[in-house]
Order: C-alpha cells, then sequence, then structure tokens
C-alpha cells in the first residue's frame, strides 16, 4: 500500500525541494555572472574595483574594512558588484569620444558605466596605493581575449590629490600611448612617471579590439 505523507513530512519535502532549487538558481547565476561580466581590468597596479575584490573579495564581512579600507567599504555599501564584477568598467559605441562622453569628476566609472554600478569608484578620499618606482610594467588582465587597438595610460599632474580632489581631464596627463595587441590574457606595457612623487592616480583607456567598447580604468599609485 502506498504510504500517504502527512502534513509534516509535506512540509519536510517541500523545504527540501525548495532549497534544492535555490541552490540550482544560485550555481547557474553565478555561472550566467562569469560569461556576461568576463571582461577585463587593470590589475598591477590595481584598479579600484579589482584591488577591493583582491584585498576584501574573501573576507567581505570582516568589520576592519570600514576601519582600515573605508574607500572599498563606502563601494562596498553603495553597490556590492562594484568589487564584485571588478572587470565591467568599460562603454561601448563612443568613437574615441572619450572627453565628449565622460564628465570630468566620472573617469573612474567610465562615466556612471553600468547604470551607475561602478559610482563610488569616482568617491574622493584615501584610496589604498600600490608602491611603485617611476619606471614601472603596467598590467591589463583580459580574461575575455578582447584584444587592444591600443592603451593610452596617464597620470595625474604632480600637486594633484586624489584624496581631496575629484579626478578631471586636465589633472591628467599622457605619458604612454601603445600599439595593437592580438588578443591574449595579459597585456603589459612600460610606463615611465618622469620626475613625479608621492599619491597619484594612473587613468588608463584600454580599447578593445573585438567591438567598439573601451575601458576606463583607475589605479592609485605612491611613487617612491
Amino acid at each position: 500500500m502506498a504510504h500517504i505523507l502527512d502534513e509534516e513530512e509535506n512540509v519536510s519535502l517541500t523545504r527540501r525541494l525548495l532549497s534544492l532549487l535555490t541552490a540550482v538558481a544560485a550555481t547557474l547565476g553565478l555561472v550566467t555572472a562569469g560569461i556576461a561580466d568576463a571582461h577585463g581590468s587593470t590589475t598591477d597596479p590595481p584598479s579600484r574595483s579589482y584591488g577591493c575584490w583582491q584585498r576584501w573579495g574573501s573576507d567581505h564581512q570582516n568589520p576592519d574594512m570600514g576601519l582600515t579600507d573605508p574607500m572599498c567599504a563606502q563601494a562596498w555599501k553603495a553597490d556590492p558588484d562594484a568589487m564584485w564584477i571588478w572587470r565591467g568598467v568599460y562603454r561601448n559605441g563612443l568613437g574615441g569620444d572619450f572627453r565628449g562622453a565622460i564628465p570630468d569628476g566620472q573617469l573612474c566609472s567610465g562615466g556612471n558605466a553600468a547604470n551607475g554600478r561602478y559610482r563610488s569608484l569616482d568617491a574622493v578620499g584615501d584610496w589604498v596605493m600600490a608602491d611603485k618606482p617611476r619606471r614601472f610594467d603596467l598590467t591589463i588582465d583580459d580574461q575575455a581575449k578582447h584584444g587592444a587597438d591600443f592603451l593610452r595610460v596617464h597620470i595625474t599632474r604632480q600637486g594633484f590629490d586624489a584624496a581631496t580632489r575629484p579626478l578631471g581631464w586636465g589633472d591628467l596627463e599622457l605619458v604612454t600611448s601603445t600599439g595593437r595587441y592580438e588578443p591574449s590574457g595579459v597585456y603589459t606595457t612600460q610606463v615611465d612617471a618622469g620626475s613625479r612623487s608621492g599619491r597619484h592616480v594612473v587613468f588608463v583607456i584600454w580599447q578593445a579590439s573585438h567591438m567598439d567598447q573601451a575601458y576606463f580604468l583607475c589605479s592609485d599609485v605612491n611613487f617612491r
């Protein structure tokens, strides 16, 4: 004779099914996100979003983030995906008109790319800096292997303080402009910061080759 489930067994079975469906949905969501957001960023010196993920991605519940890394903490509070989707600070279809499309004060978010997901990257404050010599190799991680028509590396002028002022186009000097890179996982270029010292922002425009897609990447550095 078939066993008839009582009310308690029905509730238990329903809960197990819901738990299983939730786990499956979460797994599918992670896979989808990984495919959709597999683009790239500056990883050395780390961009603001990559640096936050690097330091706190596996420890984002730690209250020390607010004490020791307040700029990442405010970014996390504004939109956690600014950390999780660190490869996605790009705009499509700009046709090279970067200054026309991105206002002063919005360079690090790519002009509020992704419907404002990265707005917190423009916040003025004491972002964690990477110590660098004045001559260094800059590295772009291209997980999707889009290739590059060019990399344009800018550095803030001596005397500009990103801890107290928003970043504008007039605060930058172009120091390196590269040619084309064939699609691969990593692109590097040598950068010479001249006589700069102390806190600076390295601002990179990476024009991808697979379509008209430009990335806007801010890295905070301390030149020794």
